[in-house]
């Protein structure tokens, strides 16, 4: 992933460097389960932890794998130079390349995990803060972007919290799903490795050992690990597009924060334009595009082939990595993001009273008139304001076949804005449980 839309923990987590230690540390601990079991001396699974504190040299590794066209055999290699030979003989005995390789990405895709979980709880913050700050704020809501009826701001930021909060819970699954790891052999028979080998070395790096795998970990776990990041990006998208249609200049209800300096075209000074809501969008498009490819890993040859190999490493870092920074940006965005509270009224009121429409409809039938009857009153009068621009109320109450089962009184209880915001509390108990 290019550095513009990166972060350096979930950079770092992908990082070769990163990748040769996670490889080591399960060849190491490998080697101390088989010393345990008394298949290799103890003296050389203790001398593997001599590199404990090496910094591999990735340079060295890649000119290896130039010759032995295979990056497992050219880590080990370099780790045999600096444990040495002799001692290293017995290091990935009963080992395939998968059990080092499958385990090492489940690892890295575990922390990312985690990297997003925190991230995630960080954007629910910045959502709670805004419902509460806006919970009573009256918006008009829009079905098909047409003016429909009232709602708040702030149920709009509790509906993305709970979307969220949902995901959250996706992300926490999605970890526990992929939190696997196999030591297994050639095809996971066991057959040259004990089990308890896999036990001790998913026991040491927070795993929990696969139950049954091939030679590799079963591809479904992953599919699903890379679905749920791209319902969590399509959601990321969900907030950016809401944010974009509110920042239309003829809508501005709200906007990202612009700051001091910025610039937002270089041919039209007066543009402020949603450019990190746009980014989102964009970016929830490159999470996405992770996921298809993840689902035609599942079907491998027999016990394995490679065709998910090349896949997964590009996959892993993208996704992850985009995800991490879309949720951070997100989250400015959402911490810094202008409201405008007048022009939500200004919008509310552009054909004065139309959105009441609904209950004026609702007390004809309740006075006896019937729906079909109700429907045609309420309509044509609409009609007008939606042509004329004049007043809905007072449109109603020059309607003789509306005031014969309304009375003034009746029509103008109708318009009481509150009426709309009376369950306000209901729903952030809901959504808001704490």
């Amino acid at each position: 992933m290019i550095p513009r839309y990166s972060r350096p923990d979930m950079v770092a987590l992908w990082s070769p460097q990163t990748k040769f230690r996670i490889w080591y540390e399960i060849e190491a601990h490998a080697c101390d389960a088989m010393a345990d079991l008394g298949v290799i001396p103890r003296e050389n699974a203790e001398a593997v932890w001599k590199a404990r504190d090496v910094e591999f040299d990735v340079a060295r590794i890649d000119e290896i794998e130039a010759v032995t066209k295979h990056d497992v055999i050219a880590f080990l290699t370099h780790l045999a130079e600096h444990v040495g030979s002799d001692e290293a003989r017995f290091v990935h005995q009963g080992m395939t390349s998968s059990d080092v390789l499958d385990t090492c990405f489940n690892v890295q895709l575990t922390r990312a995990a985690d990297i997003l979980i925190e991230d995630m709880k960080g954007l629910l913050a910045a959502l709670k803060r805004r419902a509460l700050e806006h919970k009573d704020t009256v918006r008009i809501g829009r079905s098909h972007g047409i003016h429909a009826e009232p709602t708040t701001m702030g149920l709009t930021f509790a509906r993305f919290y709970a979307e969220m909060d949902r995901n959250l819970t996706r992300l926490q699954t999605a970890r526990e799903e992929i939190a696997t790891g196999a030591i297994s052999g050639a095809v996971g028979t066991f057959a040259n490795i004990d089990p308890a080998v896999e036990d001790h070395v998913c026991a040491k790096l927070g795993l929990s050992p696969e139950p049954i795998s091939t030679q590799v970990i079963p591809r479904d776990r992953h599919a699903a690990f890379f679905a749920i990041l791209g319902v969590v990006a399509s959601s990321i998208e969900n907030i950016a597009t809401e944010i974009r249609h509110m920042q239309r200049t003829e809508v501005l209800e709200g906007a990202e924060f612009f700051s001091m300096g910025q610039k937002g075209s270089s041919a039209m000074p007066h543009k402020k334009n949603p450019v990190l809501t746009e980014n989102l969008t964009g970016l929830a498009r490159m999470v996405r595009s992770a996921v298809i490819p993840a689902m035609e890993n599942v079907a491998l040859w027999h016990e394995r082939d490679i065709s998910h190999s090349s896949v997964e490493r590009m996959i892993g870092p993208d996704a992850t990595i985009t995800l991490d920074f879309a949720l951070a940006r997100l989250t400015s965005v959402v911490d810094k993001m202008l409201i405008f509270p007048e022009n939500m009224l200004d919008n509310m009121n552009k054909f004065p009273g139309l959105v009441m429409s609904q209950r004026v409809l609702l007390a004809l039938t309740q006075a006896g008139v019937s729906r079909e009857d109700a429907y045609t009153y309420v309509q044509r009068n609409a009609l007008k304001v939606w042509e004329h621009r004049t007043d809905f109320k007072e449109e109603l109450l020059a309607d003789a076949d509306v005031t014969a089962a309304l009375s003034p009184a009746e029509i103008e209880e109708k318009f009481d804005l509150g009426y709309h915001t009376k369950h306000v509390d209901t729903i952030f108990a809901r959504v808001f449980k704490d």
